[in-house]
């Protein structure tokens, strides 16, 4: 198969999708043809030349690879100039987040490609594979970006989150307790926080109370128990999740109006539509706004800013996918493969993932009925 690796075209996004370590195994060790868009790595510290040492063929134009390509390869969603590039039956293989982007969806479904998303990859145990290094690499960095926007000279209160002896630290409320959760509270946890980490079930709950230290107190998530802890956090980290859907709005404009001034709120569910009434997706280059005096910040790709961290963490987990499809062809790595099926999201100018389509109202066609 000609699989393309395409630079990144979205604001401050200097993550790619494979490195030349990925290359080297899918076209030195499994024979496929790689096609590399000169300068695609650079913002994650890999160079055109260790891409040719890998065995793949630099390209100058994005136009070049969607025209050879049978697979594409991304990190962030297509984005408007590319939509017309892209052919049908096609495959593309990227983070899609379709639920909160109607404008993309309807592009890729008049596309005619096979668009297959890398957050709705779900194994057998509801593990999403190629969601979760990048929720790690978010989740730690929500609290490094808390901690940052509660510094005065940021528009923050002035408070450091681990306290010093004799004064109070500050209080974390963190929202899910996923991935970037878990993540988010580990790292408020270990700078000294006191940290409230709420999520509905109560198993994880129990899991999550056994592994996290003294400083982290587990509670069911309800509308009041938010309610009741947004007024006295100094930094509030939304991570929650609903895979391929849209995220649910758990703090309301109402609540934010009992926020402390100077209170910071991390929205890492910003890609899915956010999980905050308030919330509108920001950039690397202007990450915060502020309403009712509680600092947002809201940015879409959060590991962007760590590109090379996660660029490897991302190739770790994608390229045993990337392989299996080139090697197979995407309709039998779907047969074969359950995790790769639910990855399915736009095939054929239908949508194949029911979340998408109900979050616009459009037909939803089972991916079974395409293969």
């Amino acid at each position: 198969m000609i699989v393309g690796i395409l630079k990144e075209i979205k604001t401050e996004e200097n993550r790619v999708c494979m490195t030349p370590a990925g290359v080297e195994v899918m076209a030195h060790h499994n024979g496929h043809t790689v096609l590399v868009e000169k300068n695609a790595g650079v913002g994650s510290g890999f160079t055109d030349a260790a891409y040719q040492k890998a065995g793949a063929t630099l390209i100058d134009t994005p136009k070049e690879i969607f025209d050879k390509a049978d697979m594409v390869m991304h990190v962030k969603e297509p984005l408007p100039p590319e939509y017309d590039m892209i052919r049908k039956g096609q495959i593309i293989f990227t983070y899609l987040h379709l639920a909160a982007d109607e404008t993309q969806t309807r592009a890729l479904i008049k596309s005619q490609a096979v668009c297959i998303a890398y957050e709705t990859i779900q194994q057998a145990n509801g593990h999403l594979p190629l969601l979760t290094p990048m929720s790690e690499v978010a989740g730690r960095m929500a609290i490094q970006q808390g901690a940052k926007y509660l510094e005065m000279a940021q528009g923050g209160q002035g408070v450091l989150l681990g306290g010093v002896p004799g004064v109070d630290p500050g209080i974390v409320v963190v929202i899910g307790g996923g991935v970037v959760g878990i993540n988010a509270a580990k790292m408020a946890c270990g700078l000294g926080a006191k940290v409230y980490l709420l999520d509905m079930n109560l198993d994880r709950l129990r899991y999550l109370s056994d592994v996290m230290p003294a400083n982290c107190f587990t509670m069911m998530s309800s509308p009041a128990t938010i309610r009741d802890l947004v007024k006295r956090a100094d930094v509030v980290i939304g991570a929650v999740l609903i895979p391929g859907a849209k995220a649910p709005k758990l703090v309301t404009r109402d609540m934010l109006k009992t926020m402390k001034p100077g209170s910071v709120l991390v929205d890492v569910a910003i890609d899915q539509g956010g999980c905050f009434e308030t919330s509108k997706p920001t950039t690397h280059g202007h990450p915060t706004y502020v309403v009712d005096g509680v600092v947002h910040y809201c940015v879409a790709n959060m590991p962007g800013a760590v590109a090379k961290t996660s660029t490897l963490a991302l190739t770790n987990a994608t390229l045993p996918y990337a392989l299996a499809i080139a090697d197979k062809g995407w309709k039998k790595a779907m047969q074969e493969n359950r995790e790769i099926r639910l990855g399915a999201n736009v095939v054929d100018g239908k949508i194949t993932y029911k979340a998408v389509a109900d979050a616009f109202g459009l037909a939803y066609t089972p991916i079974d009925d395409l293969l």
